[in-house]
């Protein structure tokens, strides 16, 4: 495989990993900052569901950079339009994809080390192999300057994240009662189910994505149950509710 390492790349490349770390801490911080003054229930929790909770808070926010800048590349920008003859489709990238690949890499590199000082309290096994294999084929596009519209398609997943984050603050702030909880339930289930669907019929012709696919099925499947055990349960609360008026 041909390495495309340029002059350009060779001061792009460290530049967004930094930008990643950096956005990592300065959003982790900033997350602190934030709960403790506008949360109440931030200083009920224990010491390790704050690191959780700070650590959710760049999850969510690289999540939503990921999959704004993946979208607008793809969808918006043109470059792999097919009315533009710049090439095949596999070969296009552009400085902006090769930002995003480094800023992912820089988040994950933080939410990895993360996890492994503070295992297996943030994540188990296989958040360590879902993290290593995400950077595997993130580096592999990067130095090939190959498949960045698939991995650009695989980053745009990401959205589904801020729901599971919004989940879990919603679990240790009591309030797996409130429409809220339900209603982000639904958009979850609904999100993984587009996300599992796209997975299975586009990485079954590649090699490592396959992996992560299996484990969006397995972690969709989680999901699935969840939510109707909150719709059971919602709906024996509303059937008690009724028996008492009567």
């Amino acid at each position: 495989m041909d390495w495309n390492i340029g002059p350009e790349e060779q001061v792009l490349w460290p530049a967004s990993v930094l930008a990643g770390v950096v956005m990592c801490g300065a959003v982790y911080e900033t997350t602190r900052q934030i709960s403790y003054r506008c949360f109440k229930c931030y200083d009920g929790l224990s010491p390790m569901q704050k690191v959780e909770w700070n650590n959710r808070g760049f999850s969510t926010f690289h999540a939503l950079v990921a999959a704004a800048v993946s979208f607008y590349v793809v969808m918006v920008s043109g470059l792999f339009s097919e009315d533009v003859n710049n090439g095949i489709i596999i070969d296009r990238k552009s400085w902006l994809s090769d930002s995003m690949f480094g800023v992912s890499i820089g988040y994950f590199l933080t939410d990895l080390a993360m996890i492994l000082w503070y295992f297996p309290s943030l994540g188990g096994k296989e958040f360590l192999l879902h993290h290593g294999l995400s950077m595997y084929a993130i580096c592999l596009a990067l130095f090939s300057g190959k498949a960045h519209m698939y991995i650009l398609m695989v980053l745009f997943t990401e959205a589904t994240t801020p729901f599971v984050n919004l989940r879990w603050y919603l679990d240790v702030a009591g309030q797996k009662t409130h429409r809220l909880y339900l209603c982000n339930g639904l958009a979850l289930f609904v999100g993984w189910l587009v996300k599992s669907i796209f997975a299975l019929g586009f990485y079954s012709i590649m090699t490592v994505p396959p992996t992560i696919a299996a484990m969006n099925v397995f972690w969709f499947w989680k999901i699935s149950k969840g939510m109707v055990k909150t719709l059971c349960k919602s709906k024996s609360k509303a059937l008690t509710g009724n028996g008492k008026t009567d």
